[in-house]
């Protein structure tokens, strides 16, 4: 069964969304095209379509966390579109890099349009982003760019060490939890906090806050590596599991390919085997992968590592003290977002 959504995400989205849209359509034609496509909100001749539209996590995120430095969450509205924008920049490249041919049960936008038009479409979203935030705000723009712009910076540094990672057999765990900090802490991090940055919020909040994001981020990551392996195609939008069939460097895989064991031996003759480039495993190979993999310790290491940076999160939020009203939605969605099944 599908998680449902928190309200407070929900409520983000219809909050966010429009101003999202009416930023997109200030880009040139063509990449207006294709980031719609992308979005879900249109075709790939731009006619619109019913639906479409991510789940808006991050969005409600930068919202609460304008919330949390006592400000309405309306004020953080041009921070979460930017930080909707840098995502979506980031999904664009990663399909191309990771040569993904689905997302969000459709076709991904370079299948469609081609691998040079959505990278520039990632470009262009990535330009937008920061110019949202930097005509956003006035006051606090030059710290808000700042924020945004680190979290790509370290963001593009954890996506080159998952790109390395590939063409490598020696990866260990500290190099991929590392690389899990910058791929996707980094911008969780950078979501939890710069709606309280833009809003002139002090030292101290504005760091909790950004420590909260980065154990959730962290907490997501390794979620999202065990659904990598073991969710549902209905739930993740991807084929069962795909990050095996692509020889993914995820979390649980490279602490079974650590863990001294038996498992990881043959686990590692499987992986590391020479393979055509056009070879597509059988899933009968796939799924004693997987069970290599359980095997080894890998998949329960992940979950305990997952719970430990959830608690984490919580610690900050304890220590923030915000509005328990605040607090019990940023509680329940880091909830949400680190759940097995979403």
């Amino acid at each position: 069964m599908t998680a449902v959504l928190p309200v407070q995400v929900t409520a983000a989205r219809d909050l966010v969304e429009p101003a999202l849209r009416r930023a997109v359509d200030e880009l040139a034609p063509a990449m207006r095209t294709i980031s719609s496509y992308h979005f879900g909100w249109a075709d790939e001749f731009g006619r619109e379509t019913p639906g479409g539209g991510g789940k808006a996590l991050r969005p409600a995120l930068t919202l609460l966390s304008a919330q949390a430095a006592g400000a309405d969450a309306s004020a953080g509205v041009p921070a979460a579109v930017a930080v909707e924008l840098v995502h979506n920049f980031s999904l664009l490249h990663d399909d191309v890099m990771d040569n993904d041919t689905e997302r969000r049960h459709r076709p991904t936008a370079w299948t469609v349009f081609g691998v040079p038009a959505a990278i520039l479409a990632g470009d262009a979203l990535l330009t937008l982003a920061v110019e949202t935030v930097r005509l956003g705000y006035e006051r606090t723009g030059s710290a808000v760019v700042g924020c945004l712009n680190q979290a790509v910076q370290d963001l593009i540094v954890g996506q080159s060490w998952d790109v390395e990672f590939e063409r490598r057999t020696d990866v260990t765990l500290p190099e991929c939890l590392t690389m899990a900090a910058g791929k996707t802490g980094a911008l969780m991090r950078c979501a939890t906090s710069i709606g309280a940055l833009a809003v002139g919020a002090d030292e101290r909040t504005v760091r909790l806050l950004a420590e909260f994001g980065e154990h959730l981020g962290l907490a997501f990551q390794l979620v999202d590596d065990l659904l990598g392996i073991w969710g549902s195609p209905d739930v993740t939008g991807k084929p069962a599991l795909a990050d095996l069939a692509s020889r993914k460097k995820s979390v649980p895989v490279v602490a079974a390919l650590n863990s001294g064991t038996d498992a990881a031996r043959r686990l590692a003759e499987l992986y590391f085997q020479p393979r055509q480039p056009d070879q597509v495993d059988d899933e009968a190979a796939l799924i004693a992968m997987a069970d290599l993999v359980e095997r080894a310790g890998a998949r329960a290491w992940t979950e305990v590592e997952a719970d430990r940076h959830i608690q984490q999160a919580d610690e900050c939020l304890a220590a923030l003290a915000a509005p328990a009203a605040v607090t019990e939605a940023f509680r329940a969605t880091a909830l949400f977002v680190t759940r097995r099944d979403r």
